[in-house]
């Protein structure tokens, strides 16, 4: 099934320049670029972005619960609270004030199953548990120890759609239609049916 997929290099990447790196592996994958461009959004539109239900603040806060305590740190410490929501929400904000902290590289991808063949290349959002060979597993330098110990969201390099509808949302958001390109590559007459 052929799908596209937004891919953000977050600010991280972009400032180590290793965007075309990471280009690189999800053209090699077979899958093409038919939007690209660069921008340093700013809070309100990258607000937009992570549209958040307390519900998945909930999931967001428990799952930086279990990483403390997985990893013995003080959650009350570390992030002032044991309210899932409110730690969801804190997370929340780290993650708007990172992507709009500089500039950012926007993709769109399409190709056979795109969404999860590039999550599965990109890696785990925790870098130290992303499998060798995927992105964040390579190229990874944070730590979710790091990141809530400074108080700031962990530096993943990269944001791609979870599923169907956040990759039909999100790239609504970042591109206007006119803007992605309709072409063939030349591998392309391997999967056309």
């Amino acid at each position: 099934m052929i799908e596209r997929s937004l891919v953000l290099m977050k600010p991280d990447a972009v400032q180590r320049g290793i965007t075309g790196e990471i280009i690189m592996r999800l053209e090699r994958m077979g899958l093409k670029i038919i939007g690209m461009k660069m921008l340093h959004p700013d809070p309100k539109f990258v607000e937009k972005h992570y549209l958040t239900t307390d519900k998945e603040l909930t999931i967001i806060g428990e799952r930086t619960l279990q990483d403390c305590e997985e990893n013995d740190i003080d959650v009350v410490e570390n992030v002032g609270t044991t309210d899932p929501v409110e730690i969801g929400r804190q997370v929340w904000n780290w993650n708007v004030g990172f992507l709009s902290s500089g500039p950012v590289a926007a993709l769109v991808f399409e190709g056979p199953s795109a969404i999860s063949n590039i999550r599965m290349q990109v890696g785990h959002a925790l870098p130290g548990k992303s499998a060798p060979g995927t992105i964040r597993g390579d190229f990874g330098l944070d730590s979710s120890i790091g990141a809530n110990s400074r108080k700031r969201t962990i530096y993943n390099l990269v944001h791609a759609s979870g599923n169907k509808s956040d990759a039909e949302r999100e790239i609504k958001l970042w591109f206007k239609e006119e803007e992605l390109l309709d072409y063939r590559r030349v591998h392309e007459d391997l999967y056309s049916y």
